[in-house]
């Protein structure tokens, strides 16, 4: 049976989609983050969001003149980046398979998403990430650190623990420019951030 999203998060997000746009929208700007794209995102390139959420960060990446696409699996989530930035591009798609998605991009950006997905999925998902991503582009992966066990928030949602190793391992197609260990500045929580480039095919 091939691997799907935790249903449990999904449902979480839908339900109550408009108030977790809010908490995003009261944090602070993530301006380290946006400091790293800058900084190894292909300029201008074709882009895509994965998991974007409420279309925050697709609005900052449009704004620096990147041609971008946000894609989530939540449709609640869809409905308030449309309602919120309306000449913006979203579409659906789902981790682990993002079957949804058959074209490339230059760059990649999947922001604090695999940490809901099932341990045992993460591979997967990091396969059809790099799977869309063209040679040479650029990958960048962030994703909440749990401890432990795995845990569930109070309103149902995921967070898997696993090592970061695990998604190094998975990026056998691609060379990690960077990698860190950090509190968002955003969320004031702990993420592990990585930039891959991949590699060129064949």
């Amino acid at each position: 049976m091939p691997l799907q999203p935790d249903s449990t998060t999904l449902d979480a997000y839908t339900r109550d989609a408009a108030r977790y746009s809010r908490e995003w929208l009261d944090q602070p700007p993530p301006d380290d983050m946006y400091a790293l794209w800058e900084a190894h995102l292909l300029p201008a390139g074709k882009t895509a969001d994965i998991g974007c959420g409420n279309g925050r960060d697709v609005a900052w990446l449009a704004a620096h003149g990147y041609r971008v696409t946000g894609f989530d699996a939540s449709e609640g989530l869809l409905d308030e980046a449309r309602r919120l930035y309306p000449q913006l591009a979203f579409r659906t798609a789902t981790l682990p398979s993002l079957a949804e998605i058959d074209e490339q991009y230059d760059n990649v950006i999947c922001e604090t998403v695999l940490m809901h997905l099932p341990v045992e999925a993460i591979p997967d998902a990091i396969d059809n990430l790099v799977r869309i991503l063209r040679p040479h582009g650029m990958l960048y992966l962030s994703w909440r650190v749990t401890q432990g066990a795995d845990a569930r928030q109070p309103d149902g949602r995921l967070y898997s623990a696993f090592e970061p190793a695990l998604i190094a391992d998975a990026l056998t197609d691609c060379v990690i420019l960077f990698a860190d260990d950090t509190t968002s500045a955003s969320s004031g929580k702990r993420v592990c951030r990585i930039i891959a480039a991949k590699r060129s095919e064949g």
